[in-house]
């Protein structure tokens, strides 16, 4: 696999990442306790940590595309395996 691959792969699995993340530890001002501002959504995170997310994102992509590069290498899950399966059925 090139480094470009693994470079635009891993930002792939980054991003699903971030999104999966993204609502982990938000509260709303009614948990809280805070008092909405004028204007303000009532589903507008009060203590939203964007560093907390990208430190949490970073984690889970590299668990996520360890496990992918690791199939890639060793061959866990192939196709043939799921060509194996549709012809049994």
């Amino acid at each position: 696999m090139n480094w470009y691959a693994i470079l635009a792969i891993y930002f792939l699995f980054w991003v699903l990442s971030g999104f999966i993340m993204l609502p982990f530890g938000i509260r709303t001002p009614d948990e809280t306790g805070e008092v909405l501002l004028k204007g303000q959504a009532d589903s507008a995170p009060s203590n939203f940590r964007p560093w907390r997310v990208v430190v949490r994102t970073t984690i889970l992509s590299a668990v996520l595309f360890g496990l992918y590069y690791a199939n890639y290498v060793e061959g866990w899950v192939t196709m043939d395996r799921f060509s194996a399966l549709h012809r049994a059925g």
